[in-house]
């Protein structure tokens, strides 16, 4: 072996495992928001908007309805 020889690693290397840790750690966020988003359900329920009193018949038998969120 040279006795010249670096046993270190060199700025470039140290650079690059930085770099890839990085890009690690951002996949890994986007990862746990694709799977949080995955959980929403993609039907909405429906609330009716306006809501007849206990002492009152309905009148007609459409209902309108809010989709929420």
């Amino acid at each position: 072996m040279e006795s010249g020889e670096r046993l270190g690693l060199s700025t470039a290397a140290v650079v690059a495992i930085a770099c890839n840790a990085m890009v690690a750690i951002l996949l890994l966020v986007l990862f746990l928001i694709i799977y949080r988003a995955c959980k929403v359900p993609s039907s909405q329920e429906r609330v009716p908007v306006l809501a007849v009193p206990a002492g009152q018949p309905q009148q007609s038998s459409e209902h309108k309805y809010l989709l929420t969120s």
